[in-house]
C-alpha cells in the first residue's frame, strides 16, 4: 500500500481543515490506517485510528472531541477532520496503515505497529 497525505496548510487559530490520506493498491480496505503527528523537536505522536470497517475508531487525548477520522474503502482514501485547531496542534501529519487480518478490533497508538507510511503533510497553526 502506498499512501498520499495532503491537505495541509497554514490556518488560524479556531480553524477547521481536514486532511486526505489517498492509497493505492487493492488492499486498502484490509487495513487500519492511522494518523500520526511530528512536531518540530518532538517525537512522532498519535493522533487517530480507523478500523477497516470504519466504525471503530481511536483517539489521542490531546484531539479527542475536535479530530475526527473516517475512511471511504471505496475510494481507497481515509480522512482527518480537524476542529478548533489550536498552535499546539502544529506539526506533520503523517497517514499510516497497517495490514491486519483477524476480526479482533486492535487500534494501535504505537509508530512501530503501522508497516505504510505517507510523505506527511504540513499544518500550521498561527495564533
Amino acid at each position: 500500500v502506498q499512501l498520499q497525505a495532503s491537505g495541509g496548510g497554514l490556518v488560524q487559530a479556531g480553524d477547521s481543515l481536514r486532511l486526505s490520506c489517498a492509497a493505492s493498491g487493492r488492499t486498502f480496505s484490509n487495513n487500519i490506517i492511522g494518523w500520526f503527528r511530528q512536531a518540530p523537536g518532538k517525537e512522532r505522536e498519535f493522533a487517530a485510528a480507523i478500523w477497516k470497517n470504519g466504525i471503530d475508531t481511536n483517539y489521542a487525548d490531546s484531539v479527542k472531541d475536535r479530530f475526527t477520522i473516517s475512511r471511504n474503502n471505496a475510494k481507497n482514501t481515509a480522512y482527518l477532520h480537524m476542529d478548533t485547531l489550536q498552535p499546539e496542534d502544529t506539526a506533520v501529519y503523517y497517514c499510516a496503515a497497517n495490514p491486519v487480518l483477524g476480526p479482533n478490533v486492535i487500534l494501535p497508538t504505537t509508530p512501530s505497529r503501522y508497516v505504510y507510511w505517507g510523505q506527511g503533510t504540513l499544518v500550521t497553526v498561527s495564533s
